[in-house]
């Protein structure tokens, strides 16, 4: 599975775990978090991942704006060089959205399987 991140800068770790627990479902296995490069460097989302085992690959904008997600975002678009960050993040390399994007306080979340 594989969850896609978008978050504001200087979220913490508490935060993104909570975004990601409101909407992963239990049985959810083989984990990978993916978000936009530069938000993969942040401690919160970093220490995330650590914290749970998980994967973590963060990915150019110019690869995540190639992926057609359902819910693009001008504003996302503006600010990162991208239309969508979790969204596109979960669907690089290809599969299904499972849960599209959700927003908890500053983290993004979506979730994607494999086909």
């Amino acid at each position: 599975m594989r969850v896609g991140i978008g978050a504001r800068s200087g979220v913490s770790a508490d935060e993104v775990l909570a975004a990601i627990d409101a909407v992963l479902p239990a049985d959810a296995a083989d984990v990978r978090l993916v978000t936009l490069d530069v938000r993969a460097a942040e401690p919160g989302i970093a220490t995330a991942a650590a914290r749970r085992g998980w994967p973590l690959t963060g990915y150019p904008a110019a690869d995540l704006a190639a992926v057609g997600v359902p819910e693009p975002s001008a504003r996302v678009a503006a600010a990162v060089g991208t239309p969508s960050v979790a969204e596109a993040a979960a669907l690089l390399g290809g599969g299904t959205l499972l849960v599209g994007r959700t927003v908890h306080g500053r983290v993004t979340v979506a979730v994607a399987v494999a086909s």
